[in-house]
């Protein structure tokens, strides 16, 4: 297929989105499993959200906490798949200037707040276990609520200048972006302008606050696993762990598939460039597939309510 020309002399109005540079018979292959993930991420979120909506037994901080991290997992799939699968099925490769860097927040706020959740939901289980006397008194409804204002807040705040920053140089040169969504790196290198504090800006923000997410993690593990260790009952330490159990899966998709993502981006030069492109669309449809799944197969209250939802349809 011809493309348009890479150059213009006016500023840039669009980009064009080229999936695969090297290998775009992919889209082919990969438009029917991607199509399947997606699916499966929608309607397995939508029915957790359904579930513990209509089950007042659910009515609790730890799944009203469960169903935050279900409504991201949705904005980001909406997010970026759709266009990813219209530019497979229709070649809809154009993507406005605004709605660009439109995708280019939700996708990083967004995930900053799926990790934020799960520090919270980490807390949350150090209190249910090493101190379970306080926890009604400690996780309440009132907790979730400021802990929800603290995500938001805390990521709009430090990734609303990642877009801004970007959207402030000048594309007056290339506007073909070789991915299938407006990552910040994939734009703006586009530019004609320094970019040098653009990326530093989202290096350091990136690491500052994802990492310390996971050293909180880390760290209420850490404590969990002592008190863990020092119970004596029988059969109480596999009870004590089983409640943390679906929480420790979520966290290993979810830092798995980054890391890979990481990894693989920061060795660019010696694997094939649509490689990274690939797991940055499956880290958008993997962990949000699978994290509805894991509660629910693993989780007795909500496969119950699940059960109970099905029953009335």
């Amino acid at each position: 297929m011809a493309f348009p020309s890479n150059y213009s002399t006016a500023p840039v109005s669009e980009f064009l989105l080229i999936c695969f540079p090297n290998y775009q018979t992919w889209q082919h292959w990969l438009s029917l499993p991607l199509s399947l993930l997606f699916l499966l991420a929608m309607g397995a979120n939508a029915t957790l959200l359904i579930t513990i909506w209509l089950e007042a037994s659910l009515h609790e901080p730890v799944y009203y906490l469960l169903s935050l991290l279900s409504l991201l997992d949705m904005v980001l799939c909406l997010t970026v798949i759709p266009k990813v699968l219209a530019i497979f099925w229709f070649d809809l490769r154009s993507i406005s200037f605004s709605a660009c860097f439109l995708q280019m927040f939700i996708m990083n706020c967004f995930l900053a707040m799926e990790s934020c959740t799960f520090m919270v939901m980490a807390y949350d289980r150090y209190v249910a276990i090493c101190h379970p006397l306080q926890y009604p008194f400690i996780i309440s409804d009132q907790f979730v609520a400021r802990a929800i204002i603290f995500a938001v807040a805390r990521n709009g705040l430090f990734f609303l200048p990642v877009p801004i920053l970007s959207a402030r140089l000048r594309y007056c040169a290339e506007n073909i972006i070789k991915n299938c969504i407006c990552t910040n790196l994939s734009v703006s290198r586009l530019s004609c302008d320094d970019i040098t504090f653009n990326r530093l800006y989202q290096f350091v923000v990136g690491w500052t606050l994802l990492g310390s997410d996971l050293i909180f993690i880390v760290v209420s593990y850490s404590f969990i696993l002592k008190v863990v260790l020092r119970i004596k009952a029988e059969g109480a330490v596999a009870k004590a762990l089983s409640t943390c159990g679906s929480h420790f899966i979520l966290i290993l998709f979810f830092s798995t598939v980054l890391l890979v993502l990481v990894i693989t981006n920061l060795a660019r030069k010696r694997i094939p460039p649509d490689v990274p492109i690939l797991l940055n669309i499956l880290h958008h449809l993997i962990p949000p597939a699978l994290n509805p799944i894991v509660y629910g197969v693993r989780t007795k209250e909500i496969k119950q309510g699940i059960q109970k939802l099905l029953k009335r349809l």
